[in-house]
């Protein structure tokens, strides 16, 4: 593990590439562009004269958890993009939490944007990505066709947050479960395993209090190198990024959170007129099915396909039947 500093005392690490060879179906050639004298990553794939499609990832994951729908898109003639958040996947990753907001994050995918040029965009946005990627459409509706929005929210006056995100919040507070165990007894990729599924809740306490892991199929341990990858090597300070992001939540940091900017871009979005479509996972807690339908009403024209059995990070399970339903609403 190497320290490096840009020009201006920003103190960063940076993956070594060999920790993201050989990640199921995430055999992307790596692309960057400069911010604030950082690395920030991006994929670009598939044709350059097709449909753009800019993919937006959250907490605590990455571009690789849009693989699955960057797949199905490519086969279909589409262009997809999706970066890295700075301190995320293969970006550099500043060590100093407070060099993190969700302003900063906003400014970096604004400037990926001026800096690819896109026209005509269809954002997929989910968790923090839609704070993040909304922004972008509220700020510049004319560069953005559709919006596709899964499981996530935009900050507003009456937004009931759930107790299930409250607790996300204290969980990352001094000494709660994940700020006291990652990455000394838990590992990113292992929690990845837990919120899809692939382990259960009382495998996470073991991992955490004995040490010891449980017997996963290959697809999942696949799973789990592809999260673990971005951190590999890097230590705690290798994860200043992600454990800012719930600290980020604007009940709890309203500044950090950019929660008055929130709620003027919600507010600037029921004036969206262009196609909407939302895509919902039905088991997640965090951002629930009933929210999912009351922000899909206000809008007349959206459609809205839940599915069922998806948790919060449904493009890991569904991605494949996420492209297949964006797809098929473009037919119809």
């Amino acid at each position: 593990m190497r320290l490096h500093t840009t020009d201006t005392g920003v103190t960063f690490l940076r993956t070594d590439d060999a920790a993201f060879e050989g990640l199921p179906g995430y055999a992307f050639a790596p692309r960057y562009m400069t911010f604030e004298g950082l690395r920030l990553h991006y994929v670009d794939e598939g044709p350059r004269d097709g449909p753009v499609a800019l993919l937006m990832h959250g907490m605590p994951s990455w571009s690789f958890l849009n693989r699955h729908i960057i797949a199905g898109l490519t086969a279909a003639g589409w262009r997809c993009l999706a970066a890295d958040h700075l301190g995320f996947g293969r970006s550099d990753k500043p060590t100093d939490p407070a060099w993190y907001s969700i302003a900063r994050h906003t400014a970096a995918h604004r400037a990926l944007i001026e800096y690819l040029d896109p026209k005509d965009i269809t954002l997929f946005c989910q968790d923090w990505g839609g704070p993040i990627g909304l922004a972008q459409a509220a700020e510049r509706p004319e560069l953005f066709a559709r919006l596709v929005i899964m499981n996530t929210w935009l900050h507003h006056e009456g937004y009931a947050y759930t107790p299930a995100l409250r607790q996300w919040n204290q969980q990352w507070q001094a000494g709660g479960l994940f700020e006291a165990s990652i990455p000394d007894k838990l590992s990113i990729g292992w929690f990845m395993l837990l919120s899809n599924g692939f382990i259960q809740p009382q495998d996470l306490f073991t991992i955490i209090n004995e040490g010891r892991y449980p017997e996963v199929s290959a697809e999942a341990d696949g799973v789990r190198r592809g999260y673990d990858a971005p951190f590999s090597g890097l230590g705690g300070d290798g994860l200043a990024g992600p454990r800012r992001f719930p600290l980020s939540l604007p009940f709890y940091n309203p500044e950090g959170g950019a929660a008055e900017v929130q709620a003027r871009h919600f507010a600037a979005l029921k004036a969206w007129t262009k196609p909407v479509n939302f895509i919902w996972g039905g088991s997640d807690a965090v951002f629930t099915e009933a929210w999912g339908r009351q922000w899909a009403a206000t809008y007349p024209q959206a459609t809205f396909d839940l599915l069922p059995d998806a948790r919060h990070f449904l493009q890991e399970t569904h991605g494949a039947e996420i492209a297949r339903i964006f797809l098929s609403r473009l037919a119809s």
